[in-house]
């Protein structure tokens, strides 16, 4: 590393003299949205993915903090009422200092950054500092909670405008600047966010200008989110109803007669999954995919992987069933993970999916399918059923004895495939792709106990699971036990445990197909 390097081995910045300057940083104001991950805008997504550093809030969701690269330096400044974990000043200085040591920060904040966020302020001070900063607006939870509790903020029958304001103004003014002779209009939606400390004083002000006392009111808490709820009351009547149910904030508060649609027009907390906490047992691999199907249906995933995939022990048998495949009559891939290590050994050699030649490709199910046809490869054979029986039926009928057939799969699959294709008087070669190897996690046990439903999407998740679950500690009879299909649900029986829904399609979508109509029946 010469002098003008930096820390990292990067050259660092030089003036026209060739003098070493400090390295440029820039900081990244992101919104976050509301809470719901699938409504992070996709420029927010590609600004986090980039980070070096992510200061995030306590409304910013774990699966999008998760979006950060690996190495991130992650730091959490989150603000509750009551319970701050730096000052407002504190994170400010936090921000630029960051910038100044020319790292790439975002800033990632609940819902908008322009909207009751403070992002002014933290860019004002960036600006003051000549620290590069920008913009990345997000969806306000002004918007988001009444949407997703079915509530139009506007309605032809109803009104034309809208106002959002905020019921938690800077303690140090004198005196509110809110006029409430204008927000105490029966023709607006009044949106009042951070408005629960103080909401009894709101209703009276604006009672006292003349507001209805049979006006419609929507308090939204955890707005977008499986946790969230929603109170329904009038002006005259929401402060005791508060007070009975308990309700706090997180939450915004939505005065109108809009709020009348709301019977007719919710949508997200009326499904079967709503709110239901639901355990993801597979790879940390394949649970991001599965995980925003949950958060779509109104469901909360708790994401506690039990095994992890690795390259094979036999790395030369898995290089060399790849360098040679066109000597096979047809390649077998039993899941994305088999067809993702075979091109990625092809890419190492140089080559793409034109080294299969004339060989035909097998996939157990249309999901590794999928995987096939984003390499190119469009696959010969799929399987009405997605195991391996009905694969290994499927190809006597395609092939003659003595044609050659490789197996591309995990190195702990089951044999029955194998077995029946050379019953058959097929000539065979099992290859492990890759290995699924279990893990042990103290973290485990404890979201078992907080899920509602327990899934498990192979053999080896629900092995791997009673591995680290004490049965008889985690309230089992409470809990509903959902599996893929009858592979995954017979380990299942044979580890102890009482199988509640056992999928008729064996991938994501029919196992949440079998939860919900489950639940609907139940």
């Amino acid at each position: 590393m010469n002098a003008r390097d930096g820390a990292d081995g990067r050259a660092s910045p030089s003036d026209a003299a060739g003098r070493a300057t400090a390295p440029r940083g820039k900081v990244f104001l992101v919104g976050a949205g509301p809470g719901d991950p699938g409504l992070l805008t996709l420029k927010a997504a590609r600004a986090i993915a980039s980070c070096e550093v992510l200061v995030y809030d306590y409304l910013a969701s774990a699966p999008i903090v998760a979006l950060a690269p690996p190495g991130c330096e992650t730091i959490y400044v989150g603000k509750r009422a009551g319970a701050h974990t730096l000052s407002q000043d504190e994170i400010t200085a936090l921000v630029v200092r960051l910038g100044r040591d020319g790292k790439r920060v975002v800033r990632l904040k609940g819902g908008d950054v322009f909207v009751f966020a403070r992002g002014g302020e933290e860019a004002r001070a960036l600006h003051a500092a000549g620290v590069p900063f920008e913009i990345v607006p997000g969806i306000t939870s002004a918007l988001a909670a009444p949407a997703y509790a079915g509530i139009p903020l506007t309605h032809r029958d109803y009104n034309s405008a809208f106002t959002v304001a905020t019921g938690h103004e800077d303690p140090s003014k004198n005196g509110s600047s809110l006029d409430f002779s204008k927000l105490a209009d029966p023709s607006q939606t009044l949106v009042l966010l951070m408005a629960m400390s103080n909401l009894s004083g709101i209703v009276a002000e604006l009672r006292r200008h003349g507001l209805p006392a049979d006006m419609p009111v929507a308090i939204v808490r955890e707005g977008t989110k499986p946790q969230q709820e929603t109170l329904v009351a009038t002006l005259d009547t929401i402060v005791a109803e508060v007070d009975r149910r308990g309700f706090a904030a997180p939450a915004i508060v939505v005065i109108g007669r809009v709020v009348a649609e709301r019977e007719r027009l919710r949508w997200f907390d009326t499904g079967p999954l709503f709110g239901k906490k639901i355990l993801i047992t597979r790879a940390a691999l394949d649970a991001h995919a599965f995980a925003a199907r949950l958060w779509e249906i109104g469901a909360e995933p708790l994401v506690a992987p039990t095994i992890a995939i690795q390259p094979p022990d036999d790395l030369d048998g898995a290089e060399i069933a790849v360098r040679d495949v066109r000597i096979y009559h047809w390649v077998v891939f039993t899941s994305r993970h088999a067809v993702d290590a075979f091109f990625m050994r092809l890419r190492a050699r140089g080559a793409d999916a034109r080294a299969l030649g004339d060989t035909s490709v097998a996939a157990i199910g249309p999901k590794t399918a999928e995987r096939l046809l984003s390499h190119g490869v469009v696959a010969d054979f799929v399987p009405a059923s997605y195991v391996g029986e009905a694969v290994a039926q499927g190809l006597i009928e395609r092939t003659q004895p003595g044609q050659r057939v490789l197996l591309y799969r995990a190195a702990e699959a089951r044999e029955a495939l194998p077995a029946m294709l050379r019953a058959a008087e097929r000539d065979v070669d099992v290859v492990a792709a890759y290995k699924t190897v279990a893990l042990r996690d103290a973290e485990i046990p404890r979201q078992a106990q907080a899920a509602d439903v327990w899934t498990f999407t192979s053999a080896s998740t629900v092995r791997a699971f009673c591995d680290n679950v004490p049965l008889a500690d985690c309230g089992m009879e409470s809990k509903i036990v959902a599996c893929i299909g009858p592979i995954a649900a017979e380990a299942a029986r044979a580890n102890g445990l009482r199988v509640d829904v056992v999928a008729a399609e064996f991938t994501v979508e029919g196992l949440l197909d079998a939860l919900e109509s489950s639940f609907t029946r139940r």
